[in-house]
Order: C-alpha cells, then structure tokens, then sequence
C-alpha cells in the first residue's frame, strides 16, 4: 500500500454540518483513510492509499458537492 496525503483549502465550510458532509463523502472513497477538516480555516486533509484512489478523484469530488478549491497539494509517504 502506498500512502500519501491530499491538502485542499476551499472557498468556504459554512458551519459543522459542512464539515461533516465533506468527511461523511470523502470517507465512501475507495481508498481513502481518513479525513480531518478545519472549518474555520476552510482546510481539508485526506489520508488515501494511492493504489485505491488518486487525489484528483478527491478533488473532483469536493468540486461536485459545490466546494471551490482554491489551493491543493499532495505529499507521497516515504516507507
């Protein structure tokens, strides 16, 4: 398993209910470890397994729920 972490900055989380919808949708990726997310910074931090699912996906995902993504980045875990 190859590990690695996607780090997006959205737009706006308005409240917890936000917050919950992004981990309840991100957590039903295949692939994906867990997630913790900052409402009031609007940051969010997934932990995936790379062979499950790739971090463009999850992206595209918080861009169906309507979120913008105004910065992203992805760090590989060294083994």
């Amino acid at each position: 398993m190859a590990k690695a972490s996607a780090y997006f900055t959205l737009g706006h989380i308005k409240d917890q209910h936000d917050s919950r919808e992004i981990k309840r949708e991100l957590d039903a990726l295949p692939g994906v470890l867990s997630v913790s997310i900052s409402g009031s910074s609007g940051r969010v931090a997934v932990d995936f397994d790379t062979t499950g699912v790739e971090s463009s996906r999850i992206g595209k995902q918080l861009e169906k729920m309507g979120y913008q993504i105004l910065d992203s980045k992805v760090e590989n875990h060294i083994m």
